[in-house]
C-alpha cells in the first residue's frame, strides 16, 4: 500500500504482516533499476516468510545491480476487505508500489490449495486474470515451484512457468526481460524469446486437445520452434550455487523462523506416492565446509537461536553426524539449538537426536506411511516395524516422552488390515514408552494421518484417490481403535484433500471453474475456517465439470496425460515399472546406495554422477 494509507493498519488483524522494514530487508531505488520483480506468495505473510526457496531467490535477484525484488503477500481476509473498501490496489512490501506497475510479478506454486487466491491476488493488483486479456502495460505472469509440474489447471492465468530450480533461469529471464525492454520488443515478442529459455513453459504457445468425447488427447504447439516437451531445469553442483548471507527477520511470529541451510537437495529413496521424491532429483549434496561458513553469516546477520538443516531427508546427508556435532559444540554456548526437520526412521540415530536436544526433550517425529509391511513395501517405504520399535525404545530411555507418527490412508491396494496395523503400532509404541520411559512425563503417541492425493510424476499417479465416504469411514474405523489414553489421533479434512487431487490431476478445464469459485468468494481453501466445499461445489455444478472423474477415477496407463509434456527428467517408463512393482508388492533400492534404478535423471538432464549419486556403486 502506498505509505500514507498505513492508516487502515488500525483495522486488520496483524498489522506487522504489511509494515515493511524488517530487518534485513532490501530497498532500492525504482530510477536506478532496469527490471523489478515482485516475488508473490499466496498465502498469509507468516507461511510464505518461512519459505527458503523465496529467500534464496529474493537474494540473488537483489544482489544485482540492475534488477530488484520485493515481496507481496496474500492479505488476510480482513485487510482485504480494507483494501476493496479503500478502493487501494495490493502493493509490495519494500516500496509500496502497486503490483500492477512491476515488470515480473513471480508466483509459488506450493500448493494445489492456494490458486484460488493467486486469482485473487491478481485481481486486487489490477491485472487480468487471463494472460490472453493482459495489455503491453501490464507484468509479465510468471510461476515456478512443484505445482508447475502439472501447471494446466492454472496455465490460463499464468504468461509462462518455470520447471525445476531457479538459482541460474532467473538470471536468463532477468537478462531477456531486460534486452527485450531495451529493444521495445511487444508482450508476445518478450514470451517467444522466453520460450526458447530451457525449462521454460509458454502456456498460451500450447493448445490441449480433446476427443468428441471430451477425453483429453494431448498437446499441440501452435508457435514454431517451441519444444514439445519441457524439461526442468537443475543446477548440476549445489555447492557453487548462490545462497543467502542473510535472512530478513520478521516482526511477528512466522513459519520456520530460523537459519535454515539446505544440505542436500533431491531424494533416491523412492517413495511411490511422493511427488517430491520424483521431481527434485537428483541427489545433490553441499559441501559441508560451505554449510557452515553459511551459517555463521545467517546467525551473524539474523540474531536467530535455532539451526535447521534442512532437505527431503536431512539425515541422508552423508556427512550428517560429524557436521551436526561441530554444530552442537560451536553454538551451544550461544544458546543456539540445532535441528533435523525431517528424519527417516532407518537413517536416525539416537545418539545424534541427543547431542541437539540436550536441553529439551519433548517430543520426535517419525514416519512410517502405512501399517504394515506389505503396504510399506507397496508404496516402497523401505522401513521396518523392528526400525521404528528399536529407535522408540532408545528415544523413550533417553529421556523423550512424546512420539509423533505420520501414516497416510487410501493407499493403492490398502486394506482394513493395513489399517488395523497403525492401530497396532500406535499401541506396541505407547508400551515401549510406558517400559522404556524415564521421563517424569507420560508417555504420549500422537497419530496423524492424511489422505492419499495421487501426484503428476509419481508411480501412483494414474491411481484413483478412495471416494470421501470411503475416506470418512478409514478415520472412523481407527478413531474408534486409538481410544485409548496416551494416544492423540489427527487427520486431515477430507474435503480438502479431495479437492487437492482434483487440481493434481487436472487440465486447463478447470480454469473457468476456479475462477467461478474465486467470484463466488473462495479463497485460502488451505485454511479450514476459510474453506467452503458447498461453494465448491456448486461451481464445478454450474460450469458443468465432475470433479470426481479428476480425483476418483483410475487413468489408462497407456492414454495421454495432461502434464505429459511438463518433464522433471524422470522417464514415464520407469513410473510405469514402479507401479507394476507396487502391485508385486517389490521393493526398489535407493540408487545412492545400490544399482541405478533406472529413472533416467543424471542421463537426461546430463548431470556428473560424480556429484549426484555420492555412495553409489551404480
Amino acid at each position: 500500500m502506498e505509505r500514507q494509507d498505513y492508516r487502515i493498519l488500525s483495522s486488520v488483524s496483524k498489522p506487522a504482516r504489511y509494515t515493511n522494514n524488517e530487518v534485513n530487508a532490501v530497498h532500492k531505488n525504482w530510477s536506478e533499476v532496469d527490471i523489478k520483480i515482485a516475488l508473490a506468495f499466496p498465502d498469509v505473510y507468516e507461511v510464505g516468510m518461512g519459505h527458503l526457496g523465496f529467500k534464496i531467490l529474493y537474494s540473488i535477484i537483489n544482489n544485482r545491480e540492475d534488477a530488484l525484488a520485493e515481496r507481496v503477500y496474500a492479505p488476510w481476509v480482513d485487510m482485504e476487505a480494507e483494501l476493496r473498501r479503500a478502493d487501494l490496489p495490493l502493493t509490495a512490501l519494500e516500496s509500496g508500489q502497486a503490483i500492477g506497475k512491476f515488470d515480473l510479478v513471480g508466483f509459488t506454486l506450493q500448493y494445489e490449495l492456494s490458486y484460488s487466491n493467486i486469482l485473487n491476488m491478481l485481481d486486487l493488483s489490477r491485472i487480468p486474470r487471463r494472460s490472453a486479456n493482459r495489455g503491453e502495460d501490464d507484468p509479465l505472469i510468471m510461476a515456478g515451484g512443484p505445482c508447475a509440474y502439472n501447471v494446466e489447471p492454472i496455465a490460463d492465468f499464468l504468461d509462462f512457468v518455470v520447471l525445476g530450480e531457479g538459482e541460474e533461469v532467473i538470471h536468463e529471464i532477468i537478462d531477456t526481460v531486460k534486452d527485450a525492454k531495451q529493444q521495445g520488443l511487444s508482450r508476445r515478442q518478450t514470451l517467444v524469446r522466453l520460450s526458447k529459455l530451457d525449462g521454460v513453459y509458454v502456456p498460451s504457445f500450447y493448445e490441449a486437445q480433446y476427443d468428441s468425447e471430451g477425453n483429453f488427447t494431448g498437446i499441440r504447439t501452435l508457435e514454431p520452434g517451441v519444444p514439445s516437451v519441457i524439461t526442468k531445469r537443475v543446477l548440476k553442483d549445489l555447492s557453487k550455487a548462490e545462497y543467502p548471507d542473510k535472512f530478513v527477520v520478521p516482526y511477528v511470529d512466522v513459519v520456520h523462523d530460523r537459519v535454515m541451510v539446505e544440505v542436500l537437495r533431491g531424494c533416491t529413496r523412492g517413495c511411490r506416492f511422493c511427488q517430491a521424491g520424483m521431481i527434485y532429483r537428483p541427489v545433490r549434496e553441499r559441501d559441508p565446509e560451505q554449510l557452515k561458513q553459511q551459517i555463521r553469516a545467517l546467525v551473524e546477520s539474523t540474531g536467530y537461536d535455532e539451526i535447521s538443516l534442512t532437505s527431503l531427508s536431512s539425515g541422508d546427508y552423508t556427512c550428517i553426524e560429524p557436521l551436526v556435532m561441530e554444530l552442537v559444540d560451536e553454538y551451544k554456548d550461544q544458546g543456539i539449538a540445532v535441528s533435523l526437520p525431517s528424519l527417516r526412521v532407518d537413517s536416525f540415530a539416537i545418539e545424534l537426536a541427543q547431542e541437539m536436544e540436550k536441553a529439551r526433550k519433548t517430543g520426535l517425529t517419525f514416519a512410517p506411511e502405512a501399517g504394515t509391511q506389505r503396504l510399506r513395501d507397496v508404496i516402497n517405504k523401505n522401513v521396518t516395524e523392528e526400525n521404528l520399535y528399536d529407535v522408540v525404545r532408545g528415544a523413550f530411555a533417553a529421556g523423550w516422552y512424546s512420539i509423533k507418527l505420520y501414516f497416510m490412508i487410501g493407499l493403492p491396494t490398502e486394506t482394513f488390515e493395513d489399517l488395523d496395523g497403525i492401530a497396532q503400532l500406535a499401541h506396541e509404541v505407547l508400551r515401549i514408552g510406558r517400559e522404556y520411559g524415564t521421563s517424569a512425563r507420560r508417555p504420549e503417541v500422537t497419530i496423524s494421518v492424511s489422505s492419499f492425493v495421487p501426484k503428476a510424476h509419481t508411480p501412483f499417479q494414474w491411481e484413483p484417490q478412495d471416494s470421501k465416504e470411503t475416506l470418512k469411514e478409514k478415520q472412523a474405523y481407527l478413531r474408534q481403535k486409538l481410544r485409548r489414553p496416551g494416544i492423540r489421533f489427527n487427520y486431515h479434512d477430507v474435503e480438502t484433500s479431495f479437492l487437492e487431487a482434483v487440481f493434481a490431476r487436472g487440465d486447463r478445464r478447470l480454469a473457468r471453474v476456479l475462477e467461478r469459485a474465486v467470484d463466488m468468494g473462495c479463497r485460502f481453501d488451505g485454511w479450514d475456517e476459510h474453506f467452503r466445499p458447498d461453494v465448491w461445489e456448486k461451481a464445478f455444478i454450474e460450469c458443468g465439470i465432475d470433479p470426481h472423474s479428476y480425483a476418483n477415477a483410475e487413468l489408462d496407463v497407456d492414454a495421454p496425460l495432461p502434464w505429459d509434456h511438463l518433464s522433471p527428467g524422470v522417464k514415464k517408463r520407469f513410473l510405469v515399472n514402479e507401479r507394476k512393482a507396487a502391485y508385486g508388492e517389490r521393493t526398489t533400492d535407493d540408487c545412492r546406495f545400490s544399482h541405478c534404478s533406472g529413472c533416467a535423471v543424471c542421463f537426461d538432464l546430463k548431470v556428473d554422477n560424480d556429484l549426484v549419486r555420492v555412495g553409489s556403486n551404480g
